[in-house]
């Protein structure tokens, strides 16, 4: 299911976000993330690689929320990992986060491994 052209459109603007994850008898676990598009598809990672919480509850769950302006999202996360969109991906986290001194780090070991294309649950 594709997303709504305009929601898809925020969320890709935004410099960041909040990534919801929920787990069966725990704390929903809430983090704020970095977004990026590629090819009319946004894509997450995680900064910390697999060390961090909300990306093992993500990949093992596949599915949470994102949240921006007040508004969640019902989400999917699918693995997504193909070195030549791998590539174009790297080149969205510096073009659009560029400025900062973390944007290096998203484009290498541990968080290039955890690439998420996140759909619309349907």
């Amino acid at each position: 299911m594709p997303w709504e052209a305009s929601i898809a459109a925020d969320l890709a603007g935004a410099r960041e976000i909040d990534v919801i994850v929920p787990a069966p008898e725990r704390p929903v676990v809430r983090a704020p993330i970095w977004i990026v598009a590629v090819d009319g598809d946004l894509y997450v990672r995680s900064w910390k690689g697999e060390a961090g919480r909300w990306y093992r509850r993500a990949h093992r769950y596949g599915t949470g929320s994102l949240a921006m302006a007040g508004r969640e999202h019902p989400v999917r996360f699918v693995p997504a990992a193909e070195p030549g969109l791998d590539a174009r991906i790297d080149q969205a986290y510096l073009h659009k986060y560029g400025d900062s001194s973390y944007a290096p780090a998203m484009t290498r070991p541990p968080a290039a491994g955890t690439t998420m294309r996140v759909e619309p649950a349907s």
